[in-house]
């Protein structure tokens, strides 16, 4: 009863503090008065807890606070509100009541008392367990930890992200070691106190710490420092070879040599390699946020599937933190929707000269990079959805499609399509300069012309449709405007492959995979048979044969199978991968379907598939007619 009647009293105490809207992006001022302190305690990081404690300075009145919520490189309102808890804000000794906004979430509103000049704000953030994308993933293990600044602030609403300062610093667990590209005022390993920084940019600059921790120099010598900066979950898998060191040196000299310039007063590749965090990559103006499995330097597989990811990530320094969509571009990280429209560029655009840089600095070599290139069209072309969904509006909706489930994927389409078919796309731009230049001119060109402006300067600089297709009109005059639209508004089943086809090459099938291919399906523990009988298997030692996508109208789809079945059995046998691949072998000749029994749920069944095409599986095969202009833009440039 004393619990009930305690509870009620704060309810009414809260109850007091008016809803007001939160600040309108016309209402965004710059020059907050006043340094705010953010202390984060991440000696509790092994159990996935961090400890924040921030001052902030105030005036008496009415306040909000804000908890970011869009997240730059996230591409969605992903900020992790929920796993805020334990919220306190006091001043003068006393609890200050605060209430959440009814609409505005992420907003937090209180009256600040007369004689009030500070108030304290505690929290615990409680990192991840499981699941999640991006920040929302697991970035805390016993040995690492993965710190983005956003998970564990608030800041005062009306102000622009550049016009509020912090001071903020970190405790560590003891021994560990850690990088970021904001710099240290004093302290070491243990307690670190940073040099002030706008909040935008602290923003921009997370930090990775772990018990085992390696940093390579990337650019010895240069007055610009480049690092690689590496946790991992155990000591041996630091091991990274001289070869693949001097891989990387390449790529940082490859990128200049493409762009003319660079944006950044330093930069830090922030490498984790765990098999217990996230894995993906959150790109900063001057780090990146890389995190893979923890045997990406010693195990080949891993090594040639990943290869792409920091290729990827340091591309965006230049396309999507120097030079960013306007629409991507906002004064904080609430008052302003982030849109965007634009990613086939910001997203499209970087992955393809991400993997063409991995083939120019040696992290692939160039028949790495056609299977991948293989793999990644035979993907698109087998895309169902393209006749529903063209590729601006996968964009578009690109908020919601980074969350959407794995199944359907081919149908329901997702944010992965413009990265991979704005790899076809950019290729096809590329290879169509080119040609309409007789090889004067390339895609290199616009590079430098457009993203390799303002060097030594990391004040963003906007784009938007008008100045791509002006950018590209002046490297090889052409109708761009049209070119663009034609690809990104097509409904047509088929995938964009022309410039595959005029860079000398053509997309064909036989019954044995690449290397590449085989590689990934290992790696990705998956069995892909999308291009013959129509399916994607997992294969999870707990839950093999499990159906993690179905192609819509292809021979399993007709036969009744669908994403979240298990295959138990293959032709009266259980289910291995070898069976399933030799069944379909041997149903090249014969006119029997081959017999699956599946398990949905609670229930068995047995599906007849009348499939008889045999394995394929996607190569490209050189055309002698064509240029080759594919091999042209693999070649590493020459200062």
């Amino acid at each position: 009863m004393k619990i009930v009647i305690g509870y009620l009293a704060i309810v009414l105490s809260i109850a007091l503090v008016p809803v007001a809207p939160p600040a309108a992006a016309a209402e965004i001022t710059t020059g907050y008065p006043g340094m705010l302190s953010l202390q984060v305690d991440l000696s509790d990081a092994p159990r996935k807890v961090f400890h924040v404690r921030e001052v902030i300075p105030v005036s008496p009145g009415p306040l909000t606070l804000y908890y970011p919520k869009w997240i730059p490189g996230e591409h969605a309102p992903s900020g992790p509100l929920q796993n805020m808890a334990g919220l306190m804000i006091t001043a003068n000794g006393q609890t200050l009541p605060w209430r959440r906004d009814l609409v505005g979430m992420y907003a937090i509103h209180l009256i600040v008392p007369q004689g009030v000049h500070d108030l304290e704000v505690a929290f615990d953030f409680l990192s991840p367990t499981s699941g999640g994308e991006f920040g929302q993933s697991v970035s805390a293990t016993p040995n690492i930890v993965d710190l983005e600044w956003n998970q564990v602030l608030l800041y005062p609403a009306g102000y622009a992200s550049k016009a509020i300062t912090f001071d903020a610093s970190v405790k560590l667990p003891d021994g560990w070691q850690y990088a970021t590209a904001l710099e240290p005022h004093h302290g070491g390993s243990g307690d670190v106190q940073f040099k002030s920084v706008t909040l935008n940019n602290l923003v921009d600059s997370p930090l990775i710490a772990g018990e085992y921790f390696r940093q390579v120099n990337l650019a010895p010598g240069a007055q610009t420092p480049v690092y690689l900066d590496i946790v991992a979950d155990g000591p041996e898998d630091l091991a990274i070879t001289p070869q693949q060191a001097q891989h990387y040196r390449n790529l940082v000299q490859q990128e200049y040599r493409m762009f003319g310039a660079h944006h950044y007063a330093s930069y830090h590749f922030l490498f984790t390699l765990s098999d217990s965090t996230g894995h993906f990559g959150l790109e900063h103006h001057q780090s990146s946020d890389d995190r893979t499995f923890a045997n990406y330097f010693i195990n080949s597989d891993t090594n040639l599937v990943e290869a792409g990811l920091l290729p990827h990530e340091y591309t965006h320094s230049w396309n999507g933190k120097f030079r960013r969509p306007y629409d991507l571009w906002t004064p904080d990280f609430n008052s302003v929707p982030e849109k965007d429209d634009l990613l086939w560029v910001y997203e499209g655009l970087t992955e393809y000269w991400g993997e063409v840089m991995a083939a120019r600095s040696g992290l692939w070599t160039r028949e790495d990079y056609r299977q991948a290139l293989a793999l990644t069209a035979a993907t698109m072309d087998h895309m169902p959805g393209r006749t529903w969904r063209p590729l601006q509006d996968t964009a578009d909706e690109a908020s919601i499609l980074y969350y959407v489930p794995d199944a359907w994927h081919n149908w329901r389409r997702s944010a992965g399509d413009f990265y991979a078919e704005g790899t076809l796309m950019w290729l096809d731009v590329d290879t169509k300069i080119r040609e309409l230049s007789h090889d004067h001119r390339s895609l290199n060109d616009f590079a430098r012309e457009f993203f390799g402006i303002n060097n030594g300067s990391y004040a963003t600089v906007t784009y938007n449709v008008d100045d791509i297709v002006k950018a590209l009109n002046s490297v090889q005059p052409y109708n761009w405007a049209a070119y663009l639209k034609n690809i990104l508004d097509s409904k047509q089943f088929h995938a964009p492959l022309a410039g595959i086809t005029r860079g000398g090459y053509r997309l064909v099938y036989t019954d044995q995979p690449s290397k590449y291919e085989k590689a990934s399906d290992r790696v990705r523990k998956q069995l892909n048979a999308m291009f013959s009988i129509g399916l994607q298997l997992g294969m999870e030692d707990k839950n093999k044969g499990a159906v993690q996508d179905v192609l819509w109208n292809g021979p399993a789809y007709k036969a009744g199978l669908a994403p979240g079945m298990q295959i138990i059995a293959v032709n009266g046998r259980a289910f291995t991968p070898e069976l399933f691949r030799d069944a379909i072998r041997r149903a090249q000749g014969s006119i029997a379907p081959i017999q699956l029994l599946v398990k949905n749920l609670d229930y068995y069944k047995t599906y007849a598939v009348d499939y008889h095409g045999g394995l394929r599986y996607p190569h490209l095969e050189r055309l002698q007619s064509q240029p080759n202009y594919l091999d042209q833009i693999l070649t590493p440039l020459k200062p």
